[in-house]
This record gives C-alpha cells, sequence and structure tokens, in this order.
C-alpha cells in the first residue's frame, strides 16, 4: 500500500472532519463541499487520518507540505548522530615517540565524539606479561582522562588486550562545534584566536586510520 495520502478526487467518502488551512475546525462537512472549499482557496483537499470516522482532511498546499517535510527529514538525517567506534593498535612494548603519535589520534577521535577500542597486540614471550598491556592501557586511560573514560575495562581476548574508552563530550555537542569551527573558517578566522590575530591557513587533516604500533 501505498504511504502516499489520498488527495482531492482520490478521496472516497461521503463526508470528512474538515480543518481549515489554519488548523481551525470547520465540522464534519460533505465530501462535495470540502472539495468546493479548496477549490476557493487554491488548495488540495489532504486526508490526514484515514482511519478516522469520518476520516480527517485538512486543506493546504499539498506539494509545498512535501517539500518542507522532505527537507525536514533531510536535516534531521544529517544532524543525526551516529555512534561510532574507532580503533587503535598498540604494542606493549611502544617507543614514546609512537605512543605519542597514537595517543593524538586517540584525542583526536574523542574530541569528535567517537568511542575508541584500544587493542594491546602481544607476540611471543610478551603474552606471559599481560601486566605490561594493563599498565599500558591504564597510561593511556589517565592521559586521555580529560576527554574520555573507560567505558570497558581491560580484559584478555586471546593473545591481545582490549579496553573502550567513551568520550565525555556527545557526538551531537562535536558535530556542532565543528560545525562552528568550520564556519569561522569560512568567515576568515579562527574561532580560538584574539580578534587582531591573522587568520592561520587550515591545517591539513591527518590520516584517519593509523599505521598499528
Amino acid at each position: 500500500m501505498s504511504a502516499e495520502p489520498r488527495i482531492n478526487d482520490r478521496i472516497r467518502v461521503p463526508e470528512v472532519r474538515l480543518v481549515g488551512p489554519s488548523g481551525e475546525q470547520v465540522g464534519i462537512v460533505p465530501l462535495a463541499k470540502a472539495l468546493e472549499l479548496a477549490q476557493e482557496y487554491d488548495l488540495d483537499l489532504v486526508e490526514v487520518a484515514a482511519n478516522a470516522r469520518p476520516p480527517v482532511c485538512k486543506l493546504m498546499d499539498y506539494g509545498k507540505f512535501k517539500y518542507e517535510s522532505a527537507m525536514k527529514a533531510r536535516e534531521a538525517r544529517k544532524n543525526q548522530a551516529h555512534t561510532v567506534i574507532k580503533e587503535m593498535k598498540l604494542r606493549p612494548k611502544i617507543d614514546p615517540h609512537d605512543y605519542d603519535t597514537k595517543k593524538g589520534h586517540v584525542v583526536r577521535f574523542l574530541k569528535q565524539g567517537d568511542k575508541v577500542k584500544i587493542t594491546i597486540m602481544f607476540r611471543g614471550r610478551e603474552q606471559s606479561r599481560p601486566e605490561l598491556g594493563y599498565r599500558l592501557l591504564q597510561r593511556l586511560a589517565s592521559d586521555v582522562e580529560d576527554l574520555g573514560f573507560i567505558e570497558s575495562n581491560p580484559k584478555q581476548d586471546g593473545r591481545n588486550m582490549i579496553m573502550v574508552l567513551g568520550p565525555h563530550k556527545k557526538k551531537t555537542e562535536a558535530m556542532a562545534e565543528a560545525r562552528e569551527a568550520q564556519a569561522a573558517r569560512k568567515a576568515g578566522r579562527d574561532p580560538k584566536a584574539p580578534a587582531d590575530e591573522a587568520p592561520a591557513d587550515e591545517a591539513e587533516a591527518p590520516a584517519e586510520t593509523p599505521a598499528e604500533g
């Protein structure tokens, strides 16, 4: 069955409960009278509650109504916050430079409002030293505690140890801030820079998928 409501001469009932173009209640009128009023107002007669007895119909510009509904649905999809889980892989004996790089990616993900799955990969004899992975995960959680929290505590999963960090900031908030920053850049200014500071060139975004450490 079509999801489209019946309009005008597609409505096949003897009488309808009519709602005027401004939402006012006209009352129960014969279908012919409702169609006559629709022509007088240069509007459509749209069935908005088919299961009511009698059906409820409203006088409206149906083409405009469909367009506005489509725009609202599009905006809702645009602003919809999808929870994303990023993944970062580390080795238990990661060197300081690689650790800082990995931490930088975790910081970026949390600022975007995304969750981060941290995986410590053990190889060979490293599997007998799970405390190395545990301490590394605790260190990382402590380093980013202003941006995220431990949502899932470290646990062993075969040769790996896994922990999940959740962001303090909601995805919708992160998206709103990103849009504001983008608008500020388009306006030729850095939103965090002093008013008399020249706008900085936009930095190139880092790669989305970092290499294993």
